[in-house]
């Protein structure tokens, strides 16, 4: 019984009031989104964005130094407003927001602030950068700073985030993302003024999910899926919840449920004689010799740590499959993540299970699943398993705990189907937007830096259209149709290629390359900053300073060339082809080609390059004639064009440079940036129908 109920009722009457007159004074207090807190950075123009909640009719009113601005919350509990903080000082100031109660925010500061957006290239950490023993212990910089939004997915709009303001510092700099702090460097030094970056990236999403689903329904082409996919994910929970006791009642039925050994030590202990164990092949189905074909089944194996990863937090993921069954994982012994049919995420899902630093030890490490299969035989993973950057694929050792029987084919059909798992609530269309982009739509930006597009490069052509959506959508919600929009095109990566041939990843870069078509956008270009064996590469110094430089032109009036040459036409005279670029600035350059180039910088592996046409001044062209046949070609330099030609190829009709996924590739301007990959010809796409489905 609630303790409440033994009061006397007159008590219980006045205890009910006074709780009612506690909610209501807590309700009424002036409130700020999470953005808005200590150590924050406001940018500095004419109207500057400051909002919370309040209790209906509330006033409040805001003060930054001399700046005072007034507003009163609306029936909604809802107010906004905005500073004139065009000629004031980078301070640090307090500022004090008052209503029926008062909240000071401390160490403001006043300046650019930037959001820094996209997937995991722009998510990757200082820490993690190539320079970072260098950069991090220089790193303290009272007027850097870096708001770091939580990751959520949601699918409704919400109207808050998770994440605070950290000044940089060699304790924190390490956890900024890498691109965003060079960004942000480079213009404080430039500009000699306070920079802040938001920092909202997921690693692995799509450009849909950072757009509105308001948006995505304007364009016919996306309005049906978006419609299906979002219907399907609100439903899924629903669908899980009734999954849950009818999948219990058949486990009752057959006599399958679960009954765990209480001597786990015995399959999961760090020392335990395995010579009974049967040696199975992991990833795979887990069979051999006594193995059942249901029940619950070990598998363990031995990890070696070396030194240098000892004591760091790792993960251990299956990739390219799920498991078969409810696993609980041990490491060491210890139980480091239990999944039943109750909390089972849905089929499929990507298993990932973290081991904390603490238990992460030099030499060796046991690693233990038990696989709970009622149904049928259990299966792990598909293509590999890996331990931090350890692949731990191959040979395992397998024991079974307990067996059921083979299910007839009568129980077999009654066994209730787990609802199909929807995209990832990170895939959703509008999800991320929804869960970290509305929450800070109305701080003040100057503008948007991003990196993305592996996530849509299998949808290169489509791209074209989402990718200008997403730009659009953005610049609505900020109220702002000239923000400025700058990113990064692709890397180049993966293994190199000795004759020219199809790429989405070319044909991605081609979309974002057609993007700077919209006014205020810019293009950081990438093409020399990849390796061949790392979707992440560690150089993220260049391509902070890359993104500056385009704004530093653009927004900050500090003349200086800020891209490589971009295509701009191509004639074509007596079997060769002269093409005309834009951003040729200090002349067109070919750059002094390296004997070696870059497969997996953090292993500190490289390969010896091959040239494709080892006689040309530029290499990375190719060219084709009207059997659209490509051919290497061989370029020069002439005066401001370059000339291209192939002696297999007398009557070209068509160019393309660098147009592959790792391209070897040489064409620079004066200014030391790479030029863009293009290609001349409108031939059909490898993406022309992957479509968002």
């Amino acid at each position: 019984m609630n303790a409440y109920y033994w009061f006397p009722k007159k008590l219980s009457f006045m205890l009910g009031i006074l709780y009612t007159i506690i909610a209501t004074s807590v309700q009424a207090n002036v409130r700020l989104p999470a953005i808005i807190s200590d150590h924050m950075v406001l940018q500095k123009g004419p109207a500057t964005a400051i909002w919370g909640t309040a209790d209906s009719g509330e006033k409040i009113t805001v003060r930054l130094k001399d700046c005072v601005a007034t507003a009163q919350a609306d029936k909604n509990g809802r107010w906004h407003l905005t500073l004139n903080l065009k000629d004031f000082a980078q301070g640090p100031f307090e500022m004090k927001v008052k209503g029926d109660n008062e909240i000071t925010i401390k160490d403001v500061v006043v300046g650019e602030v930037w959001l820094a957006s996209g997937q995991s290239n722009m998510q990757f950490i200082l820490k993690s950068e190539l320079t970072s023993s260098e950069e991090i212990p220089k790193s303290a910089n009272k007027f850097l700073r870096h708001f770091k939004i939580k990751n959520v997915a949601s699918l409704d709009l919400l109207e808050d985030c998770e994440g605070k303001w950290i000044i940089a510092d060699p304790k924190t700099s390490w956890k900024f993302t890498a691109a965003g702090y060079f960004f942000a460097k480079m213009l404080n030094k430039k500009l000699n003024t306070p920079v802040g970056i938001i920092n909202a990236t997921w690693g692995g999403t799509s450009v849909e999910a950072w757009t509105s689903t308001k948006a995505l329904c304007t364009m016919p082409e996306f309005k049906k899926s978006v419609e299906r996919k979002v219907t399907a994910a609100k439903a899924y929970p629903a669908l899980k919840d009734a999954y849950v006791p009818d999948f219990g009642k058949w486990l009752k039925e057959t006599n399958r449920m679960d009954r765990p050994t209480d001597n786990i030590e015995i399959f999961a202990g760090e020392n335990i004689d395995s010579s009974s164990w049967v040696k199975v092949q992991i990833p795979g189905s887990v069979s051999g010799e006594g193995l059942p074909i249901a029940g619950a089944i070990w598998i363990r194996r031995e990890i070696q740590i070396p030194a240098k990863n000892a004591k760091k937090t790792i993960f251990i993921r299956p990739i390219g499959g799920e498991i078969n069954g409810f696993e609980s994982v041990y490491w060491n012994g210890k139980l480091i993540k239990q999944v039943t049919f109750r909390n089972f995420p849905g089929v499929p899902y990507p298993r990932r299970y973290r081991i904390h630093s603490s238990a992460v030890k030099q030499g060796k490490n046991i690693l233990a699943i038990r696989i709970f299969a009622p149904v049928g035989k259990p299966k792990v993973g598909k293509r590999a398993m890996i331990a931090g950057k350890q692949h731990i694929e191959g040979e395992w050792l397998a024991k079974t705990e307990f067996a059921f029987p083979t299910l007839d084919p009568t129980m077999l059909a009654k066994v209730p189907p787990f609802p199909p798992f929807p995209t990832l609530l990170q895939g959703i269309p509008g999800s991320l937007f929804n869960g970290m982009i509305n929450p800070i739509l109305p701080y003040t930006i100057k503008g948007v830096i991003w990196y993305q597009g592996e996530g849509n490069a299998t949808r290169a052509v489509q791209y074209r259209t989402a990718f200008p959506l997403l730009i659009k959508d953005w610049r609505e919600q900020w109220n702002r149709p000239d923000m400025p929009f700058y990113f990064c095109q692709l890397a180049n990566h993966k293994p190199k290629q000795t004759k020219p041939a199809e790429s989405y990843w070319a044909e991605l870069r081609e979309a974002q390359s057609m993007t700077i078509k919209l006014p205020n956008t810019g293009m950081a270009v990438l093409i020399d900053l990849g390796e061949s064996n790392s979707v992440h590469p560690l150089n993220k110094k260049d391509v902070g300073e890359r993104l500056a430089k385009i704004a530093l032109c653009r927004d900050y009036n500090i003349k200086a060339p800020y891209s490589g040459p971009i295509f701009k036409e191509i004639s074509f005279e007596n079997g060769k082809a002269r093409i005309s670029f834009s951003h040729t600035d200090g002349g067109l350059v070919a750059k002094p080609l390296p004997s070696t180039y870059n497969v997996y910088l953090s292993h500190k592996k490289v390969a010896p390059l091959v040239r494709n046409s080892p006689d040309s001044e530029l290499e990375g062209f190719a060219i084709c004639g009207k059997d659209k046949k490509w051919m290497w070609a061989n370029a020069k330099i002439d005066g401001d064009k370059v000339v291209v030609w192939s002696d297999k190829v007398p009557k070209p009709i068509a160019v393309r440079y660098g147009w592959a996924n790792n391209p070897t590739v040489n064409l620079y301007n004066g200014a030391d940036l790479p030029a863009s990959p293009f290609r001349t010809d409108k031939f059909r796409e490898l993406s022309i129908n992957r479509k968002f489905r």
